[in-house]
């Protein structure tokens, strides 16, 4: 298996442990009868922790079909090269810093790990070209 394919399966781990994290922060805010309840009630407003975990995972959401769709395409097309897997693992790195950047407010620093994540992403798409 190339490199990036185990930095792209180390993402989907990360995405997993990303939704049981905010899930769980959600928990400790909204309790378990909102979670095993029919939710037909007001959606709980979340604030803190759970309110970061919920922006942070969303933020995670919508980059990552991006990043699926260019490491699988750099590999179905033979173009699964160097660049392709320093990107993948820069995007890695970058969105397993930025969980606990975002949790505990780490403002300037979580957008900077933010952007590294994202020049990850555009390595990715370079390899591509």
């Amino acid at each position: 298996m190339s490199m990036s394919l185990v930095w792209l399966g180390w993402t989907l781990v990360l995405a997993v442990a990303h939704l049981f994290l905010t899930s769980a922060a959600c928990r400790r805010q909204d309790g378990v009868q909102w979670a095993t309840g029919n939710r037909d009630g007001e959606t709980p407003h979340y604030t803190g922790l759970a309110a970061r975990m919920r922006r942070a995972q969303a933020n995670l959401q919508e980059t990552l079909p991006i990043f699926i769709g260019a490491v699988l395409l750099a590999h179905v097309a033979g173009k699964d090269g160097a660049l392709v897997a320093w990107g993948a693992g820069l995007y890695f790195f970058g969105r397993l810093l930025y969980v606990p950047a975002y949790a505990f407010g780490w403002g300037a620093v979580r957008s900077l790990i933010w952007g590294g994540s994202m020049v990850g992403l555009f390595l990715v798409l370079l390899g591509l070209i």
